[in-house]
């Protein structure tokens, strides 16, 4: 179906009449030009550094000087806002935690592993930060920004704490992510892919290598890499391809792709 208009998919075959009739013209205004974001930054920028060169000058009692003033002024918010804002919307920004552990993973890249970022669970609120498919298996692995100020502990083998906060809930959370990923790539590939869930935490010193909790490795962040690739070859370039499309398929990501 085309996207054209009716009147000009048939223009060729039936000519039309002329008509006199026009569509109105919108017209800019310029009260609803200075409602641009763009405008609104330009006069920001524009009265401070005015302030700053009136300020300077007068205090200076130069005018020259002023003038120099609020041309800095101007450049500095300039380059302020430039580090402040990003084109890319709030709700997309990956936290820090997560573009460490996105850094850690995109260097696997030339070793045959694949990544998929903010992965949804179809049907919930559910998010898997990074979904990695590579030669020793399938990993899904969240990245956790905790207080440094708080220590990270376990009790019995079976109970996570930061300070003296129960994390139950959160492992519960990661472990349940990985069982729908690995039911859902399961049922699309054949065969059972088990997906390994994990806890990637930044911040707080964590007092071990790796250590398994309630069915997750829990690990500082900064070993991620080493956490995936120090296994045996479990699947051919083949398989990587195969579970990575069907990952991307039955796995949307959170926030559309790019």
């Amino acid at each position: 179906m085309s996207d054209r208009p009716e009147s000009e998919q048939t223009a060729a075959a039936k000519p039309s009449a002329p008509t006199s009739t026009y569509a109105p013209v919108e017209r800019a205004s310029v009260s609803g030009l200075m409602q641009q974001p763009r405008f609104q930054r330009l006069r920001n920028r524009a009265i401070i550094a005015v302030a700053a060169g009136v300020v300077v000058g007068f205090l200076a009692a130069d005018w020259r000087i002023g003038v120099t003033a609020g041309v800095f002024a101007a450049i500095a918010e300039a380059i302020y806002r430039s580090r402040s804002n990003s084109s890319v919307p709030a709700w997309r920004r990956a936290s820090v935690a997560e573009r460490r552990t996105e850094a850690q993973l995109r260097s696997l890249e030339r070793n045959g592993y694949r990544t998929l970022h903010a992965r949804a669970i179809p049907g919930s609120e559910a998010q898997i930060d990074h979904l990695v498919v590579g030669p020793t298996g399938v990993y899904a692995v969240d990245s956790e920004k905790w207080d440094r100020r708080l220590p990270v502990r376990v009790q019995m083998g079976k109970k996570l704490y930061h300070g003296p906060f129960d994390m139950k809930t959160r492992l519960t959370e990661a472990m349940w992510e990985a069982t729908q990923a690995s039911e859902l790539i399961s049922k699309a590939f054949g065969r059972e892919i088990s997906v390994v869930p994990s806890l990637a935490i930044y911040g707080p010193a964590v007092p071990w290598k790796i250590m398994t909790i309630r069915g997750v490795d829990v690990y500082q962040g900064d070993r991620a890499r080493k956490w995936i690739t120090k296994r045996e070859r479990a699947l051919t370039d083949s398989e990587i391809d195969q579970i990575y499309e069907i990952s991307a398929q039955v796995l949307p990501a959170r926030y559309g792709e790019d």
